[in-house]
């Protein structure tokens, strides 16, 4: 049976759109950001092992053991992250990083992001309720406490110490009680100014070549030269064999809030602010957001 021109064309178009089509059904693409999608391998104990196999290799540098934070990274068992905790908001950060942070993207194959997803779920602690008064904390921070003469907030306060916008997502609620009682145990990294992602919030003791001695936080350094904020904000770009000493002392700048400085229900009262400080609440306005 012969065929007409129309029924051939028909075929051919077939074909055509056929062949195109098969590739495509058979591909998986990586879940984009927001996208309504579950991982595969939630719960599976299996996926979970090597979940924690993969985050030791890749991720515990800057999140910390167990995930639970470091000098670069936030907290990631808080229950709530910076850049959405569905899924396949948490699949698209970790392949493609988040751009003019220090997370990078991943080389990552699919199942194995999806591994590291099934474990941080095991790892996730419900959000602690406050036990303070957010409003009385909000008033101590911008007042009494003059919290907020270096840390900002929603681009309201000081750039000397990290920037505590979204705070409340990134770390728990005991690392923010630590923070307060004693900021040096553990410095966060300084990436406020886009400098050497090595320094971090300590203290720089210099002293120029007129004997004036200046003490700040490094914006950045290098083999010759140093930039230093002191507290009041003003920055000195000095090189190095110009002065008469320099030093990094490894402790913080921040004073500890001791039960002399900050009873224990004022503390209660300032937690419960910054826990309220997270991702998504309000517009992020310039600094650093590393966070404590």
């Amino acid at each position: 049976m012969r065929m007409t021109s129309v029924q051939l064309w028909a075929t051919v178009a077939g074909v055509f759109v056929i062949g195109f089509s098969i590739p495509i059904w058979s591909q998986v693409a990586s879940p984009a950001r927001g996208e309504a999608v579950r991982n595969p391998l939630t719960g599976d104990p299996k996926a979970v092992t090597q979940g924690a196999v993969l985050f030791r290799q890749e991720c515990v540098f800057c999140h910390g053991v167990s995930a639970r934070g470091g000098m670069r990274g936030p907290d990631l068992t808080t229950g709530s992250w910076s850049h959405g905790g569905s899924d396949a908001e948490l699949a698209a950060t970790i392949s493609a990083g988040v751009p003019g942070t220090a997370m990078p993207p991943n080389k990552l194959t699919e199942e194995e992001i999806w591994q590291i997803i099934a474990y941080l779920r095991t790892l996730q602690q419900p959000v602690m309720p406050p036990t303070g008064d957010a409003r009385r904390g909000e008033t101590l921070f911008f007042g009494a406490t003059r919290c907020s003469s270096c840390h900002i907030v929603n681009g309201r306060g000081g750039r000397v110490g990290p920037e505590l916008s979204t705070v409340g997502s990134g770390r728990s609620r005991a690392y923010i009680i630590e923070s307060i009682r004693e900021p040096g145990r553990r410095l966060s990294e300084n990436r406020a100014f886009g400098g050497d992602a090595s320094l971090k919030y300590d203290t720089v003791t210099l002293v120029t070549a007129d004997g004036s001695t200046v003490v700040g936080v490094p914006l950045n350094e290098d083999t010759f030269t140093v930039q230093v904020m002191d507290m009041n904000e003003r920055v000195h770009s000095l090189e190095k064999k110009s002065l008469k000493s320099f030093r990094h002392e490894n402790r913080s700048l921040m004073p500890a809030y001791d039960l002399n400085r900050l009873s224990d229900a004022d503390l209660d009262d300032m937690v419960a602010f910054l826990q309220t400080l997270r991702a998504g609440s309000s517009a992020k306005k310039g600094g650093s957001h590393e966070d404590l």
